[in-house]
């Protein structure tokens, strides 16, 4: 089974990556960011590249990650947000249309926000890919926790880590509630889905519970002897709930909050340990 990862130097798309590594013939593209020594080079928003790599290559399934998360990046810059998210993912389905890929498309739980731009971007994105002719499959995570291979990105968990490897103080708000996503929550159901072929379902991934950040820095941080304070920032984003039925009826893995906290405190234990780093 040979497998085209999209982002594979991203937060998420490396943990997919590393996840997949050994189970299937994968391979994984970058853009800007080469974390793995044999990550091939792309840049979705070229149509002419996409099709070319695409036919050379001829995946079985395309996990397609690559896009720019950052909802405030994507309001200060509605061109490139569009280019990259919207239209980079219709190249990639063009292409996979092809050579009869199938799809796996990370979306989000912001798709139900029509005031946001990258929510709207993740909505076309999925009519986009709802076109695949061999079958596709659309994942909508909500906010991502969890240990990836890339430490560096500007995203929520990694925020939490810089917490920890610098042991400073931390202030999270306690505006905004929300069913958190476990990175490897994502990354089992990625290898259930393509080992069982599931294809045509919208799949929401995360909790059933609903937490704050605070919450979870607190819940995660305080086992590192972090001190934690809660800060209300007045976050406007809605709410959304999904029951996560899906999840059942499919018979794909399905995690507790307590089991996702308690998971993340193994994997940052390991982390630690892996990297020989002192908290300071």
């Amino acid at each position: 089974m040979k497998v085209l990862i999209t982002g594979a130097s991203s937060y998420v798309g490396a943990s997919v990556y590393a996840h997949l590594k050994e189970k299937c013939d994968l391979i994984g593209t970058y853009h800007t960011n080469k974390l793995f020594p044999e990550l091939e080079f792309l840049d979705i928003t070229d149509k002419r590249e996409v099709k070319e790599f695409i036919d050379l290559n001829k995946p079985d399934f395309i996990v397609h990650v690559a896009a720019n998360a950052s909802g405030d990046w994507c309001e200060k810059n509605p061109e490139k947000a569009v280019s990259i998210n919207q239209h980079g993912t219709e190249n990639i389905v063009s292409a996979a249309n092809r050579v009869n890929s199938k799809i796996i498309f990370i979306s989000s739980f912001a798709v139900s926000n029509k005031q946001s731009l990258y929510g709207r971007t993740k909505a076309e994105s999925e009519n986009y890919v709802k076109k695949v002719r061999s079958g596709w499959m659309i994942l909508r995570p909500s906010l991502i926790v969890g240990m990836s291979p890339n430490t560096q990105n500007d995203r929520p968990f990694n925020r939490i880590l810089r917490n920890i490897t610098e042991h400073n103080p931390a202030a999270y708000d306690i505006s905004w509630k929300f069913q958190p996503t476990w990175l490897r929550h994502i990354n089992e159901v990625i290898e259930v889905v393509i080992k069982r072929g599931i294809v045509n379902e919208i799949i929401p991934i995360a909790v059933p519970e609903l937490r704050t950040r605070y919450d979870m820095a607190k819940d995660i941080l305080t086992n590192f002897d972090i001190q934690v304070s809660p800060v209300n920032k007045n976050d406007k984003t809605p709410t959304f709930r999904d029951d996560l039925k899906k999840l059942k009826d499919l018979r794909l893995p399905v995690y507790t909050y307590e089991e996702m906290i308690t998971g993340i405190i193994n994997e940052l234990k390991k982390y630690l340990k892996d990297t020989n780093q002192h908290l300071v």
